[in-house]
């Protein structure tokens, strides 16, 4: 997914300006995207030379140091429908811990790879109980087909960060599991 798509998607939701979607996206796109506060400014520059979004009209009397906010345009919103309905191939995550875990396999690190395993189950454990939290005050009831979609995204954050703490505490089994094996062997 292109980071233009991103934004053209959380414009299409509400007008912002570009401080206001950095905050955003994380919460929005968080649990399968990730931009820093310079792509996403970049991109907005991108965006509005190519006529995709555009400046939105300020009030009468804009207060001093109101930053510029963004709507998406026509053709933006084009753009937008365009890409919705294109077939892509799905993408293969890229974790690190995975190949740690397979790189501790190979050099038999066991101390160094629990350490980052609790460290990873923490912070999934705290984007879990932030999703679900999120769906407990945001789709307590679904009204629209438009919550309905927003709803199926959440859910799909939720399933991943579920599936990331069920692995990681499998993982730390395991390595207590070898850990006792090799404790019981007899020393020679």
């Amino acid at each position: 997914m292109a980071l233009r798509f991103a934004i053209l998607t959380a414009l299409a939701e509400r007008e912002s300006s570009g401080f206001d979607l950095a905050k955003r996206f994380d919460r929005l796109y968080g649990y399968f995207w990730s931009a820093s506060h310079q792509q996403i400014y970049r991109e907005l520059d991108r965006l509005q030379s190519t006529g995709l979004i555009a400046e939105a009209p300020q009030p009468e009397r804009p207060e001093r140091g109101q930053p510029k906010r963004f709507t998406i345009t026509e053709s933006g919103t084009t753009a937008l429908r365009v890409w919705t309905g294109e077939i892509d191939e799905p993408t293969h995550p890229r974790e690190s811990l995975i190949v740690k875990t397979r790189a501790a396999a190979s050099v038999g690190d066991l101390d160094g790879l629990r350490a980052v395993i609790e460290h990873h189950l923490a912070v999934h454990a705290g984007d879990l109980a932030d999703h679900t939290e999120r769906e407990a005050r945001d789709f307590s009831s679904v009204d629209t087909d438009a919550d309905a979609l927003r709803h199926l995204v959440l859910k799909a954050g939720i399933a991943m960060e579920q599936l990331w703490v069920d692995w990681c505490r499998g993982a730390l089994d395991t390595l207590d599991t070898i850990q006792a094996r090799k404790a019981a062997e007899p020393t020679p």
